[in-house]
Formats: C-alpha cells, sequence, structure tokens
C-alpha cells in the first residue's frame, strides 16, 4: 500500500484560500512525445506546494527519463499499445497490450487511490483513463492542439472536463465538458540567464544575434538538414544554437566558431531562450505557447500532413493570422528560404514580439490548477475512497 491512509487536516495554501488535505494524491499520465510530458512538469511545482503526493503512470522510455529527473514524483510504468490511423499488423496485437495497460492501470489507481487524474493525452493515457474512470476517480484531459487528438477522442467519455489550448476547440468538446485554458508553460523558462549560456557556449563572436532552431525532442530531420545546409548564409550574420534531437548530432560540424549543437537542452534551456534573439520551431503546441509566452519571434516549419494529423499546420495557421509568427510548409524549406525568412524576421523583430504579447495567451497554469482542486475536493473523499 503506497503512503498511508489520508490524514484529515485543514490547510490554507500559500496565499490562495484553498482548503485541502494532508496527503492529497494524483496521476498524471501522457506520453509518446515530450509534448505530452512537459505540461504535467509545468504543473509539478505548484501541485507540490498544495500538498499532492504526485504519481505519474507512463509507458515509454521519453517520459520515464524526463518525469525521473524530476524530484518527489514516483513513477509507474505499464504496457501501452500504440493508436495509428494507418495499416500495421501491430494494429492487431496493440489492442491486447493496452487491456493489459488498463489493467495494470486499475491495480496501481486501486492501490495509490488518487483525488483525481489528469492526462494530457498520448497513446499511454488511454488505459490510465479507463481505469481511473472503473475507479471512480475525476478525470481531467488537457488537449493541447486545435484538433483533438485520437487518445483524447478516445478518452473523452470517459472525462469529467477536458482543457483545452486553444479558445475554438472547447466548443466542438461534447457535452460542454471543454474549456478553455490555454497550455501550461514551466514557470522557470522565464527566468533564464542570457549570460550563462553565453559562457556555455562560448561564441567567437559574443556580440552576433543568435539564432535558435528546435525540432522537438525527437529532433527534426528535414529541419535539421536546410538549417545545416544553410550555415554558410547563416553564419556571418548569427550565432546559431541547433537542439537537433537525439542521435542528429554531426561530428563534421564540431568546432565551426558561430554553430552550437545539441541533442537536447534540459536544465539550460531557460538560459538558451534567454540568449536567443530569434528562432526555428515545429509547430508543436508546447513549442508555441512556449514562444509566445517569451515573446521570442520564430519561424514554425509545421510537421506536415503526410507524418501527422495535420495539428501543426493547424496551430500554425491559427497564430499566423494574428501576425504572432512567420510560417513555411517545410516542402518550400530551402537554405536560401531559410536564410532570407530568419533575415526577415529578426529585422521585424520587435513588431512580431509586440504582436505575441497582445496575443492574449491565457494564464494556463492557474486556470488547471484550479479545475484540479475543484475536482478533488475534501467533500469528494468518501466516494473516492470506498
Amino acid at each position: 500500500m503506497l503512503a498511508g491512509n489520508c490524514v484529515k487536516m485543514v490547510a490554507l495554501s500559500s496565499g490562495t484560500g484553498v482548503i485541502g488535505l494532508a496527503n492529497k494524491r494524483i496521476v498524471l499520465t501522457g506520453g509518446g512525445t515530450a509534448g505530452h510530458v512537459m505540461p504535467n512538469i509545468a504543473l509539478i511545482p505548484r501541485l507540490k506546494e498544495l500538498g499532492y503526493e504526485i504519481h505519474y503512470i507512463g509507458g515509454g522510455a521519453v517520459e520515464k527519463e524526463l518525469i525521473q529527473a524530476v524530484p518527489g514524483v514516483t513513477f509507474h510504468r505499464i504496457s501501452t499499445g500504440k493508436l495509428r490511423r494507418y495499416f500495421s499488423f501491430k494494429n492487431f496485437t496493440d489492442p491486447f497490450r493496452i487491456l493489459r495497460g488498463v489493467c495494470q492501470s486499475l491495480g496501481i489507481i486501486s492501490r495509490i487511490k488518487p483525488n483525481v487524474a489528469f492526462s494530457k493525452g498520448g497513446f499511454v493515457g488511454v488505459p490510465v483513463v479507463i481505469g481511473a474512470r472503473l475507479k471512480r476517480v475525476p478525470i481531467i484531459l488537457h488537449e493541447s492542439d486545435m484538433s483533438v487528438g485520437l487518445a483524447n477522442r478516445i478518452s473523452a467519455p470517459f472525462s469529467d472536463v477536458v482543457c483545452t489550448s486553444f479558445e475554438p476547440t472547447a466548443a466542438k468538446i461534447k457535452k460542454r465538458k471543454g474549456v478553455y485554458t490555454g497550455t501550461p508553460i514551466r514557470e522557470k523558462l522565464q527566468n533564464g540567464d542570457a549570460a550563462a549560456a553565453l559562457r556555455l557556449f562560448g561564441f567567437e563572436d559574443p556580440n552576433k544575434p543568435v539564432l535558435l532552431c528546435m525540432g522537438g525532442s525527437q529532433g527534426a530531420v528535414a529541419v535539421n538538414r536546410v538549417l545545416r545546409e544553410a550555415l554558410p548564409l547563416l553564419l556571418p550574420d548569427f550565432n546559431v544554437v541547433h537542439l537537433c534531437g537525439k542521435g542528429n548530432l554531426d561530428p563534421g560540424l564540431a568546432g565551426r566558431p558561430s554553430y552550437r549543437q545539441l541533442e537536447f537542452a534540459g536544465a539550460e534551456l531557460p538560459d538558451i531562450f534567454a540568449l536567443a534573439d530569434v528562432a526555428v520551431s515545429r509547430a508543436g503546441a508546447n513549442a508555441v505557447f512556449e514562444l509566445l509566452c517569451l515573446g521570442l519571434p520564430a519561424l514554425l516549419v509545421p510537421l506536415p500532413s503526410s507524418a501527422s494529423r495535420g495539428d501543426q499546420l493547424q496551430n500554425a495557421a491559427y497564430f499566423e493570422k494574428r501576425g504572432c509568427f512567420n510560417v513555411v510548409r517545410q516542402e518550400d524549406l530551402t537554405p536560401a528560404v531559410l536564410h532570407e525568412k530568419i533575415a526577415g524576421l529578426y529585422a521585424k523583430r520587435v513588431e512580431y514580439a509586440a504582436r505575441m504579447r497582445s496575443a492574449g495567451i491565457a494564464d494556463s497554469l492557474q486556470r488547471i490548477i484550479a479545475i484540479i482542486e475543484k475536482h478533488a475536493l475534501p467533500s469528494r473523499q468518501t466516494a473516492l475512497r470506498s
């Protein structure tokens, strides 16, 4: 049995006026990519302040690696299958893996007896949500993209609330479960030290503006290739920091005076953001909202519909219409186009930053925490523990 029985205690959380319990428990889930994990990580410091015992149920190496680096969170691994929209022989075996994951989730949730479950989506979330519903645990989903992903579409009927990053998406959720909250952003991203990043990279000319290129936790092969081909055009005017994804380092470019490549940025990411003047990024919702929150002008290169359900194209189009980002489709990206777009973006960076600040991004962290607290109130304990 994990932890003891829930001991009742009246406590005011620091200045919020929210009354809670000792040993409140929450299950977080979501996985497959870092995009399904980082919003959960953004919630964790505030959940700790409110006295939650935090458990994370995941199914893959990505979420395990990221969550185990966060102190005070217990990680549980379950079996899961991928939800595919295309033919694969694994489509015949993965339903059994998902069923096994449901059974494992049910066992974990029976032991933990959480007050509430929060799912960020991804295929690992489905068995956890089903297990939580079978134990009558309140369930909150979060959908980052303009269009609702397959895992969240399956999970939505079992949920109490579906939080959305985009305001139009909330209206599309059936039974009025949709609530516009925005995407939770890690607060520490806004507190970077540009000088620390300069010391880390040791650029030969520290006065040149800095271009940050990032392709997500998995990297972006097409973007990586074009960026590296464009280096002769870019390096005379920019220092380039390239987050290229695991296994995507190019040893032949090591030591270039104005080019630095990293597979992944962890603790140093806030400093890198503080140093950057402009960015190139995929259009995953988490990356888009982080850039908006930071007011960092960026060129978005959405994942094409041939490699996705088209969610990044929708995300990018939504904010391009509001003048917050410059966007280029992957099939149109060449070294010359990249150089031209970045030069233009840098020249108009003040205008872009102003429009990004006026975009009206929701105070998502506080909104989501309030929803979690509402569904984990002490009055629900008797029902949840039976």
